[in-house]
């Protein structure tokens, strides 16, 4: 029987429930940063096996009746990390990377939106300093502290760590909110300066989690 832990390859192609509806699953596309979900789509065998083959989310057009790349107009593909099937092999979890909106409405979500915020808008955050750093806008904080070098973000992380610190004892609940959104935030800046994110800070608390439980 096939670990259903472990992400879809092509060879898995034949196990699924493709009978079930006329040859098409159902896609759930989650952003595998933030957690959130951006689309649903359609899936036949030759468009799973395109997706696995190119890493691009691709699809079956019930519209247009042909492979639908998502992207292939707008630019704005799903770069994919990993499939799964539920327990009844007639549904997928497509856990992929966006590049720009993924409605074509010009929304993250095609789901209500932008999306509520909660802790998985980190991940946006940390998109959003990379954009930052990548563009150098004169005009941006961001991009100027990151071009200060690591000493100065550094020190902001040092300088906001005490602010929350003191916060704590002086201030209301709502005041240690904006310390923390503070700190959060040059925190984020300076994983970007270091090359990690959020994501392997997580994989640590679950490894530590996991090794007490």
């Amino acid at each position: 029987m096939r670990d259903r832990n472990a992400p879809l390859t092509p060879a898995d192609l034949g196990t699924l429930a493709w009978d079930k509806m006329d040859g098409l699953l159902p896609a759930v596309v989650q952003d595998r940063a933030s957690g959130r979900l951006l689309m649903l789509g359609y899936m036949n065998r030759d468009a799973l096996a395109a997706t696995l083959e190119t890493g691009l989310a691709t699809f079956w057009s019930r519209s247009k009746q042909r492979l639908w790349q998502k992207g292939e107009t707008s630019g704005n593909h799903l770069r994919v990390a990993a499939i799964h099937e539920d327990c009844d092999a007639d549904a997928l979890l497509v856990l992929a990377d966006p590049k720009g909106p993924t409605c074509h409405l010009g929304t993250t979500s095609c789901f209500g939106g932008e999306g509520p915020a909660g802790p998985g808008w980190l991940a946006d955050l940390a998109r959003i300093v990379a954009d930052r750093a990548e563009t150098g806008e004169e005009t941006s904080y961001t991009a100027r502290l990151l071009a200060e070098g690591l000493p100065r973000i550094a020190q902001k992380v040092g300088e906001e760590g005490v602010e929350i610190a003191l916060a704590a004892v002086t201030r209301d609940a709502a005041g240690c909110a904006e310390e923390t959104a503070d700190l959060l935030y040059h925190l984020t800046v300076l994983m970007q300066a270091k090359g990690f994110g959020w994501a392997e800070v997580i994989e640590v608390l679950r490894r530590r989690h996991s090794s007490k439980s």
